[in-house]
């Protein structure tokens, strides 16, 4: 190929890039917890590890167990996100995370 078909297919491609990137739709961000949430979650955290660990949930189901676990604590307070709030939290980082193959 030649030098110019080269820089065009470059020019095309990054200008596709950077327009679907501008097209994306931003998520809306949460309203920030108040201190009585915060705490009500980290409370519920290491309150459900320490039930997984004590029914000896295998290390791979932990993080699921501990994630239905904390949405069932916080039931009473609809407005916090629950499972984003987990995706994020410091506290989960150090959880194994379940690889699913799909074949």
């Amino acid at each position: 190929m030649s030098r110019f078909v080269t820089a065009l297919l470059a020019c095309i491609t990054a200008a596709a890039l950077a327009g679907g990137a501008a097209l994306m739709p931003t998520t809306a961000k949460a309203a920030p917890a108040s201190k009585a949430d915060k705490a009500a979650l980290k409370t519920a955290i290491v309150t459900c590890k320490a039930q997984a660990k004590d029914q000896k949930v295998k290390w791979l189901a932990r993080r699921k167990y501990v994630n239905n676990c904390v949405t069932q604590a916080l039931k009473d307070r609809p407005h916090i996100d629950v499972m984003d709030v987990l995706r994020n939290h410091p506290d989960m980082k150090d959880l194994p995370i379940e690889k699913y193959d799909a074949s």
